[in-house]
C-alpha cells in the first residue's frame, strides 16, 4: 500500500516539474509570444481583467498534457511495480486537481480547452502504466 502511494505521489510531482518546467522553457524560447501569451493569462488571472487566449498555444497545452500524462502514468507503474491501481489512482488525481485548477481559469479560456484538458488525464495516465510491463 505505501509503494502505491509513493507510486502516486512520485507520479503527480513528476507531471507537476515536467509541466511547470516545459512551460518554463517555452517561455524562455518565445518570449514575444509565448511568454507574452503566458504572462497576460496569469495577469487577466490576478487582477480579474479580459483575455483571448491563443488557439494554437492552447492546443500545444493539449499536446504536453498527452505526453506528460503518459510519463507519469509510466513512472506510477514503475515504482509501483504494478501498472493497473498506481496509473489508475494517479490519473483520477491528476483529474480532479485539474477540474480544480480548470474551474479558477474557466472564464478566461474556451469550453472546448476545458474538456479537452481534463478528458485524457485519466485514460493518458493508465495507458502510460500499461507501457510499463506488469512485474509481479
Amino acid at each position: 500500500m505505501i509503494r502505491l502511494i509513493l507510486a502516486v505521489v512520485a507520479g503527480f510531482a513528476v507531471w507537476t516539474i515536467l509541466w511547470l518546467g516545459s512551460d518554463q522553457v517555452l517561455i524562455n524560447l518565445s518570449k514575444d509570444w509565448y511568454g507574452v501569451h503566458q504572462n497576460g493569462f496569469e495577469t487577466a488571472m490576478l487582477n480579474g481583467t479580459p483575455f483571448t487566449p491563443d488557439s494554437t498555444i492552447l492546443l500545444m497545452h493539449l499536446v504536453r498534457t498527452v505526453i506528460i500524462s503518459l510519463m507519469s502514468g509510466f513512472l506510477a507503474a514503475y515504482v509501483a511495480a504494478e501498472n493497473k491501481k498506481a496509473p489508475l489512482a494517479l490519473g483520477i488525481l491528476l483529474f480532479l486537481f485539474g477540474l480544480m485548477i480548470e474551474l479558477m481559469a474557466w472564464s478566461y479560456l474556451p469550453i472546448w480547452y476545458h474538456a479537452m484538458f481534463l478528458l485524457p488525464l485519466v485514460p493518458m495516465a493508465v495507458l502510460g502504466g500499461r507501457l510499463r510491463s506488469n512485474v509481479s
